[in-house]
């Protein structure tokens, strides 16, 4: 069941979707605690003025069934929502997706793979505060996202939080308390909303050749695994069968694993040659993974690991399922694990992936 509300059409302006998948932003108090009603979400919606101001595009809302915290959002939801925006990607001009802040930054890394060859802005944001409270955030997020979601200048997927444009695959929550939450560690911000919108141009996606489709994911196995002092990595052999897919390894600094880790690195050559693609990332928001650089990490290279460069977790796994999605050979994808697709990563692109 789709509801909607619109704000009245006027010929001159553009038309965006409001896709509300659940999160802070349309949460009520009840007696279990904040859950989300998308009935008085959307009477809040019609008390805000601004949204039907002249200045402001033309807007309908959607609601996906359920809605949900998204500390519940999976492969499935991701596929819904990619679903829901390719079904109207004619239709609309820009799309904002209304989401809660937990896994934000992994929806919004798994739509910038999906969404192929997409020239339109898809603006993900939420709160920190529900719209229903008097001092809350809700509100400046979500006009300023429909705002830059009807921006000629971007053509990709962004997070709209706390005035910040981020690309959204270059995102990480980095707060759970301050109503700025997120940051793009290893990326410039693509805009600062203050008294103006200022975009950066330079750092935005230019727009794509060829037709958009929709690359729908596979939920294959993929794990992570934070390397800490003293960690016993023989606990995960039992997890390293042919059966997982993709790996991705939180490691110290530009790569580096403890001296001790022996059982490590037989277990990396076993999946590896079992076809799993085990991708580095580093634990340091700042900087990037540098695969042979300390002796600590020439091992991992050794043993079939692919560096993560300068990707979050949050990129590298949505960009496993996307690649695995595609039904690549394992040659491909750690080709494409290892290039720019999306501007994800700070390493040449792959045109046309």
């Amino acid at each position: 069941m789709e509801a909607k509300v619109s704000a009245d059409a006027m010929n001159h302006r553009k038309r965006i979707l409001i896709l509300y998948t659940g999160g802070t932003i349309g949460m009520m108090k009840t007696e279990q605690g904040y859950a989300p009603q998308k009935d008085a979400f959307h009477a809040l919606l019609r008390r805000i003025p601004e949204l039907y101001a002249d200045s402001m595009p033309d807007w309908e809302i959607v609601d996906m069934d359920p809605l949900l915290d998204s500390s519940n959002i999976t492969v499935v939801e991701w596929n819904a929502i990619g679903e829901a925006i390719a079904r109207r990607m004619a239709e609309f001009d820009g799309f904002v997706v209304l989401h809660g802040t937990d896994t934000m930054a992994y929806t919004a890394s798994a739509l910038s793979f999906m969404l192929r060859k997409n020239n339109k802005p898809v603006i993900l944001t939420g709160s920190q505060i529900p719209l229903c409270e008097i001092r809350n955030d809700a509100r400046d997020n979500l006009i300023t996202a429909l705002i830059i979601a009807s921006s000629d200048l971007v053509h990709e997927v962004c997070l709209y939080f706390g005035g910040k444009l981020l690309r959204g695959n270059r995102a990480i929550k980095y707060s759970a308390d301050d109503l700025i939450a997120f940051e793009s560690p290893n990326y410039p911000v693509l805009a600062e909303a203050g008294i103006e919108i200022r975009y950066h141009q330079a750092a935005l996606l230019p727009p794509c050749r060829g037709g958009f489709s929709l690359q729908r994911l596979i939920n294959v196995p993929i794990g992570v695994i934070k390397v800490f002092p003293g960690i016993q990595f023989e606990l995960f052999d039992s997890i390293m069968t042919e059966r997982l897919k993709g790996i991705v390894i939180e490691t110290f600094g530009a790569g580096n694993i403890p001296r001790h880790a022996n059982s490590l690195l037989p277990m990396i050559r076993k999946a590896s040659e079992n076809g799993t693609i085990i991708v580095v990332c580093s634990q340091c928001p700042h900087g990037t993974v540098a695969l042979g650089a300390y002796e600590t990490s020439s091992a991992l290279k050794e043993a079939g690991a692919i560096s993560g460069y300068d990707l979050t977790t949050e990129a590298a796994v949505a960009k496993l399922y996307y690649l695995f999605s595609r039904k690549l050979s394992d040659r491909e994808i750690r080709e494409r694990m290892a290039r720019s697709l999306r501007g994800e990563v700070s390493i040449p692109p792959l045109p046309g992936a």
